[in-house]
């Protein structure tokens, strides 16, 4: 399991919902229910299966101190069915009506497999695949490409990594090399579109 609890790691792939368009929620539920719910859900959803869940990673913003972060998404990571699956929401402004909502997508599994059983919880679940981050020819990561690996970023974090390393990478440059630029623009270009608008 590669997911980190802090910072956010957004699954790959899944696009973001801009800040403008969330949408409030029903949900009452404060965060420590939420975090109940998802975790009980998930041991049923795992019962109800008969394929055991396993290295849960809940990750997400939330860091002492700052309990309401600006991007309130979550993503539930974990292995299931011999692959790793991930289930994540920012629809919502807060980041414990998002937990929320994935608690009701995984009862919503839970229902499939009580009543449809294994094999349509599998095409169902097949969604939910967590897809690796692309990687440059040396097998890095984005966040490893721009040397920010292991630590939290947001988009000037991004912008400035991006423009040191290229003042040292640009094909331009004595010491310059065109596939290194290449593998930071792309770098920069993924970790960017993984974040909120």
């Amino acid at each position: 399991m590669t997911a980190t609890a802090y910072p956010l790691a957004w699954p790959f792939g899944l696009p973001r919902t801009e800040a403008s368009r969330r949408v409030a929620s029903q949900f009452k539920t404060e965060l420590p229910a939420a975090l109940k719910n998802v975790q009980n859900s998930l041991r049923r959803f795992g019962e109800a299966t008969g394929k055991a869940v396993s290295s849960v990673v809940i990750s997400s913003n939330y860091t002492l101190g700052v309990t309401n972060p600006v991007d309130p998404g979550v993503a539930v990571w974990f292995l299931w069915d011999g692959k790793e699956r991930c289930i994540a929401v920012d629809r919502y402004p807060r980041l414990q009506h998002n937990l929320q909502a994935i608690h009701h997508v995984l009862e919503a599994r839970v229902t499939e497999a009580r009543h449809g059983g294994l094999r349509i919880v599998q095409q169902t679940f097949t969604g939910f695949v967590a897809l690796p981050a692309p990687t440059d020819v040396n097998g890095r990561t984005p966040a490893q490409v721009l040397g920010l690996d292991g630590r939290s970023f947001g988009r000037d974090e991004i912008v400035a990594a991006h423009r040191e390393l290229a003042m040292k990478l640009h094909p331009d440059r004595k010491d310059g090399d065109g596939q290194a630029m290449a593998d930071l623009n792309a770098a920069r270009d993924a970790l960017l579109s993984g974040l909120p608008a």
